[in-house]
């Protein structure tokens, strides 16, 4: 049995992120929370004043024999705009930073990697602003966050943005998607 591994992502709302990742071969758990920013423990309310330095974020863990880093981060770049500074569609602010936070060299090496082949290949048109940074100050979201998207699949957000991006990813990465 090979040891899990720990990555960070930040790509917007992470209802929507979360909604995505529940659904992969290969992640064996998923958190919302709150990362990278200044205050110890902030509430949500606390996160959305933009004030206290964090990221929206969820904390993958996951099998590297199922599923490797570069195809976590493939999906990724595919389930949310990291050409966008501080924000996605409608959210704004710098909790809706597109972020990478690692806790492995090797991570980082293959987030920098990727970032590097989708500029040179001029793949989204614009420049990435993704973030590449070691994980710090992570602190779980309030539980009424986790697993928003499946307590609540009727729930507008949830419709308008989070199903849309889960049908993205059913689409693009079908190999993928947990039986």
């Amino acid at each position: 049995m090979s040891a899990s591994e720990t990555i960070v992502l930040g790509g917007g709302c992470f209802w929507c992120t979360e909604a995505v990742y529940v659904k992969v071969r290969g992640i064996t758990d998923v958190e919302s929370g709150y990362s990278n920013g200044h205050t110890q423990r902030p509430s949500y309310e606390q996160v959305c004043t933009g004030t206290t330095g964090h990221n929206e974020v969820v904390k993958l863990s996951y099998d590297p024999q199922q599923i490797s880093t570069r195809q976590i981060l493939e999906i990724f770049f595919v389930v949310h705009d990291p050409t966008t500074l501080n924000r996605q569609g409608n959210d704004s602010g710098t909790q809706y930073r597109s972020g990478i936070y690692y806790t492995t060299p090797e991570q980082q090496q293959v987030a920098q990697d990727l970032i590097a082949e989708m500029a040179r290949d001029n793949l989204l048109g614009k420049p990435i602003v993704t973030e590449v940074l070691p994980l710090a100050n992570y602190s779980p979201a309030e539980e009424y966050h986790q697993d928003f998207f499946e307590k609540n699949p009727y729930q507008g957000y949830c419709v308008a943005v989070a199903a849309p991006k889960v049908a993205k990813f059913r689409k693009t990465f079908a190999d993928l998607v947990k039986s």
